[in-house]
């Protein structure tokens, strides 16, 4: 049978770095820049790597350097080059000219795997938005080009002036009808989160750097089958699962794209209300892939980038996932963020104490309380175990005592029965 499969785009990496930034830093960023070239499709055929004094204005990397990539283009048979960093459009635009093949940075290539892992409607119009606030500062470079191939003088001035500022209304008023699909979207799953929270099922959202183990955790603790693969970015749109906790208690999960390292503003952006996931949860389980090399800065560009979405009070356990694929045993783990549980999702260990951990922080959460109900119905009593914990319970002939630890949330709701003039006098006795 005839393979009609595409072959993959052939790509040489330019990994660069001013030479203040550490080599590791600059490794660290090469590998990462391969591994999400592979996952965009893309058959790595090269590595270029430059440290620089200073940024060349018009082409980011220095001349020789661009002459380099350019016979290693030949050579290696490439037709697309990708730059580890952001390039405005003149850099991307002199450097297809100069090396003669398809120009593409970071945040282009993140876009582009963001692009063929939306699912929902609601995850394609978010990476929609991001690509056209991506390609707004680009249009200049584009322009200067369209003219640059023109005889120049008088009479191609307007003509590329006007392509320009076509091409941006174009762009805004497709952004404007995009945001309001977005807020659409928006206000659904604001209504979707008003009644999990009016069910008085705590939420709890999983964070942490792409490929850290988020879904496969997520399938571990509740038995799911949500799609995993180890790719980055593997999951895009938010996927919510229900959890019981060991004592029974129902909570809800929510599982939330991953970060990475220079993520593109734009797309943190466009994905709010995706990000809202995690800051209107009650708890965040930040999952660490302890077995990476570079886990420490992995943890804190998931630790930057949760305070800068608004989470900077929520209460957070760091949960450090693939620790079978550790060379030194957990409980010899250092540099570790409290509070933390050692887990693996692939084999089960630690799971156990990651659910009673989950359980014991949303009954610290709780406040003790009195509570005076109608001894006539019953039902209160189940409504209350299911809002928090309750200690002690006694019995009168009109009223019934109890004891009770709440959140703050459902104290609001409880509040009616703080009020202990209610209770006559001798009503209670021990139950």
């Amino acid at each position: 049978m005839l393979d009609l499969t595409p072959a993959p785009e052939r790509a040489l990496l330019v990994g660069v770095g001013l030479k203040t930034d550490s080599i590791n830093e600059l490794e660290n960023n090469i590998t990462e820049l391969a591994q999400l070239a592979e996952t965009a499709g893309a058959l790595v055929v090269g590595i270029v790597r430059q440290r620089l004094e200073k940024i060349v204005p018009a082409t980011f990397i220095g001349s020789g350097k661009v002459q380099e990539i350019a016979k290693l283009k030949d050579e290696t048979q490439a037709n697309m080059v990708i730059v580890d960093t952001r390039l405005s459009g003149v850099q991307q635009r002199n450097l297809q000219e100069l090396i003669g093949c398809k120009v593409l940075d970071r945040p282009q290539l993140i876009l582009d795997i963001f692009a063929q892992r939306a699912q929902t409607r609601e995850g394609k119009l978010q990476v929609e938005l991001a690509q056209l606030k991506d390609q707004g500062p680009r249009l200049i470079g584009e322009a200067i080009a369209g003219l640059s191939r023109l005889a120049g003088g008088i009479g191609t001035r307007g003509p590329g002036e006007t392509k320009l500022e076509m091409d941006r209304r174009r762009i805004r008023t497709r952004m404007e009808y995009v945001t309001k699909e977005l807020d659409a979207v928006r206000k659904s799953r604001e209504l979707h989160r008003q009644r999990r929270q009016s069910s008085r099922v705590p939420v709890i959202s999983l964070a942490g750097y792409t490929n850290a183990g988020k879904s496969t955790l997520l399938n571990k603790l509740t038995r799911s089958d949500v799609y995993v693969e180890d790719k980055l970015f593997a999951t895009l749109d938010p996927t919510t699962r229900k959890l019981r906790l060991p004592r029974g208690r129902n909570v809800v999960i929510t599982d939330t794209v991953g970060f990475i390292n220079h993520l593109p503003h734009h797309l943190i952006e466009a994905f709010k209300a995706t990000f809202e996931e995690i800051t209107a949860a009650d708890l965040i389980l930040h999952v660490h892939d302890a077995s990476h090399t570079q886990a420490s800065l992995q943890s804190k560009v998931v630790t930057d980038l949760l305070s800068e979405i608004g989470t900077k009070d929520k209460p957070v356990i760091h949960v450090y996932n693939k620790i079978d694929k550790t060379q030194e045993p957990a409980e010899k783990s250092t540099q570790r963020e409290s509070p933390f549980v050692n887990v693996s999702a692939v084999s089960g260990e630690g799971i156990e104490k990651l659910l009673t951990a989950i359980e014991d922080h949303l009954l610290k959460m709780a406040i003790p309380v009195d509570l005076y109900l109608p001894a006539g119905e019953p039902a209160l009593i189940f409504d209350l175990a299911r809002d928090g914990k309750i200690i002690s319970q006694s019995q009168g002939p009109h009223i019934v005592h109890c004891r009770v630890e709440l959140s703050e949330e459902a104290l609001q709701r409880w509040s009616s029965f703080l009020d202990q003039t209610t209770k006559e006098s001798g009503d209670t006795g021990n139950s």
